[in-house]
């Protein structure tokens, strides 16, 4: 099967969207089909896969409590039309589609089945509230729709109406299985591990800062070791002195060092505030065999299965955070049992069974024999790319 998947953020900047795109590209790949993923790219010198398409330039846009890089207009009109016209597709796949991004234009270009996937999550959402009438026309082309979570299926059912199967985001097991710890680890005393933007407050990095100086008192050196961009000096400008000396800054980490820092600590901290629809980096923690401590956010509850895959502490308190760590390091055998039951559940989740459900939806979609076409009667779409078609 031909099938064309389009990836509205940046895919040159990490995320949790780009990151599900591509490992479900190569998952459907593992399994025999052909696939081309068109997304936005901003580092001209980024080494781009075979399979990835270059869908322009991106702007940055606020977004569900982040920062977003997409594209929207009639040069990426042009493109996304151009794309889908030389793909040939069996089956068009796209991602967020509720949003002024590549996946909305599309919608819009196509015609043919289309298979859409939600991720965010949204307890209130102006922007989907506002953009209901614009978005609609590309949900009423929609064959398909996969929600990642519940939470994700709850949002899309709230601002757009209808509904979702659910069909979670995978973890590549394999890539994390016997990962060799970053130099100068294990150590003998602790290591923590935290990893997303620094400087994004619903990633829950102060909260972590917050419960260090606990944690110190009772597990003198240890290590926070802090994955991700952002400021690192603002991050800890107002911590004690031996907080700012407890914290390692790794910076922006490959893939490839991702997986040796999750083998070089004792505990994954997942300090988030709010604004998770799943959590992958939960299961990329347990996969790599390191027990996760996770606020109790919904989502997280749910791969967690409410603390049986890994430990929960009340969402924003710094106090039960570092009561739950503390538990912890000072218990080998209850850190042996969240590393087994962690790595069973993520092996729910592995991308080869996670792709044979997407592949399933698929079959539903082009039972007819039907193939994804450019859909010329769009009259927005025609004025949108008009101008400058062959841009």
């Amino acid at each position: 099967m031909k099938v064309g998947i389009v990836c509205p953020y940046d895919w040159t900047s990490p995320g949790g969207v780009k990151a599900h795109v591509h490992d479900q590209a190569l998952a459907l790949q593992r399994l025999g089909h052909q696939v081309s993923v068109l997304a936005p790219i901003d580092d001209d010198d980024y080494p781009l896969e075979p399979f990835v398409v270059d869908g322009g330039k991106p702007v940055s846009v606020p977004y569900n409590g982040s920062v977003a890089k997409v594209n929207f207009g009639p040069v990426s009109a042009a493109r996304v039309r151009r794309w889908i016209k030389e793909g040939d597709f069996d089956v068009l796949h796209v991602h967020e589609p509720a949003s002024p991004t590549l996946s909305v234009l599309a919608c819009w270009a196509a015609r043919g089945p289309i298979v859409a996937t939600w991720h965010s999550s949204q307890t209130r959402s102006r922007a989907l509230t506002a953009a209901y009438y614009l978005v609609q026309t590309a949900m009423e082309k929609i064959s398909a729709r996969i929600a990642v979570s519940e939470a994700a299926r709850q949002t899309l059912v709230k601002h757009l109406g209808g509904d979702a199967v659910l069909i979670p985001n995978g973890v590549t097991c394999a890539d994390f299985e016997d990962a060799v710890p970053l130099n100068g680890y294990p150590r003998s005393e602790p290591t923590l591990f935290f990893i997303g933007r620094i400087d994004e407050p619903r990633k829950g990095l102060q909260v972590l800062l917050e419960a260090m100086p606990m944690i110190l008192a009772a597990f003198p050196g240890t290590q926070l070791l802090v994955a991700g961009p952002g400021d690192q000096k603002e991050a800890v400008e107002h911590a004690p002195a031996a907080v700012r000396d407890s914290v390692r800054f790794l910076g922006l980490v490959s893939d490839a060092d991702k997986v040796r820092a999750f083998a070089s600590a004792d505990l994954y901290i997942a300090p988030n505030t709010g604004g998770e629809s799943f959590g992958i980096v939960l299961l990329e923690a347990m996969a790599a065999g390191t027990p996760v401590v996770a606020s109790d956010l919904e989502a997280f509850a749910r791969v967690l299965e409410d603390g049986r895959a890994g430990a929960m502490f009340r969402s924003e308190d710094a106090a039960d955070l570092a009561s739950t760590v503390i538990g912890l390091l000072g218990d080998a055998p209850a850190r042996r049992a969240l590393t087994e039951s962690g790595l069973a559940r993520a092996r729910q989740f592995d991308w080869g069974v996670v792709a044979r459900e997407i592949e399933q939806v698929y079959e539903s979609v082009t039972a007819s024999g039907e193939r994804v076409e450019n859909d010329m009667r769009g009259q927005f779409v025609g004025r949108l790319a008009r101008p400058r078609d062959e841009a």
